[in-house]
């Protein structure tokens, strides 16, 4: 567990060039809403949009995540409960006036560069 990184994974670094690319500023590694220990990837205060680059495998992908082998159950309801997280997080920010965006490792950084983009232009 000690190699995962909690942050500067290959998929957000190429996610963050991507978005950096199309002239967009933004915090890496931020909590949006102070009172809460969430930190999402990417953070564009001004527009109010915070990022969050999800891992197949930790988020329950539904098109990549696997089974683990492995004491099976454990993992069954860890990736469980991160989702049930995840989907707290996103009412915690809507409810604040913030709009969550969640991009997939497996998705092409430039075509979720594109979205991200969409949702910070759409609120400055």
């Amino acid at each position: 567990m000690r190699s995962n990184k909690g942050r500067d994974t290959k998929p957000e670094v190429a996610l963050r060039r991507a978005v950096h690319a199309m002239g967009l500023r933004y915090r890496v590694s931020a909590r949006p809403l102070p009172n809460t220990r969430r930190t999402a990837d990417m953070v564009f205060t001004r527009a109010k949009v915070a990022v969050f680059l999800d891992g197949c495998f930790w988020h329950g992908c539904p098109e990549h995540h696997t089974v683990a082998v492995t004491n099976a159950e454990f993992w069954a309801e860890k990736v469980r409960r991160t989702r049930e997280r995840d989907g707290e997080t996103d009412r915690l920010l809507s409810d604040a006036g913030w709009v969550p965006v969640r991009v997939w490792e497996h998705e092409d950084p430039r075509d979720a560069a594109e979205r991200v983009a969409e949702q910070v232009k759409a609120r400055v």
